[in-house]
């Protein structure tokens, strides 16, 4: 064996895996935006001493391998109340990635609405609230992020 045909095959056993299926492929991408929706949240967050904390969650999808993958959620606490941005489902109809917010108050949960990884033709994050149809959705930005989370200081 030649020292290229060496050094080729201990490349090819370091690097990781293909996917086997898009289902895989959608749940890495999945984690991946969601960590980086973490880091986002926190760089949003600066000054406010406030801080975006992780939670790790099984999310059931019956459309993938197994029926269910964990992943991470994201939690935001201001004295007793907690937004939480927890994935509930990866496929949906004509959507991908669905992370529901939720406002934890002592023992009372109020749903402030839906955020999509991907929605139609749209690949950025988009936000729809509880009580709009699933068609009015907006794109997931800073304004919207301190609109929703502004329930916190109520």
């Amino acid at each position: 064996m030649s020292v290229k045909s060496q050094f080729l095959k201990k490349l090819q056993a370091r690097q990781p895996a293909p996917f086997i299926n898009k289902s895989q492929a959608d749940i890495a991408e999945f984690r991946l935006r969601m960590d980086q929706l973490h880091e986002q949240m926190n760089e949003w967050l600066v000054g406010t001493g406030l801080n975006v904390d992780k939670l790790i969650v099984s999310v059931s999808d019956l459309l993938v391998e197994d029926g269910a993958f964990s992943m991470s959620a994201i939690i935001l606490r201001y004295e007793n109340r907690a937004v939480r941005f927890m994935p509930i489902f990866l496929y949906g109809q004509g959507v991908a990635g669905c992370v529901e917010a939720t406002l934890y108050t002592g023992g009372c949960i109020t749903p402030l609405g839906r955020l999509y990884m991907r929605a139609r033709n749209l690949s950025n994050w988009t936000y729809t609230p509880p009580e709009a149809l699933s068609s009015s959705k907006k794109i997931f930005d800073e304004t919207t992020f301190f609109s929703l989370i502004l329930v916190l200081l109520s």
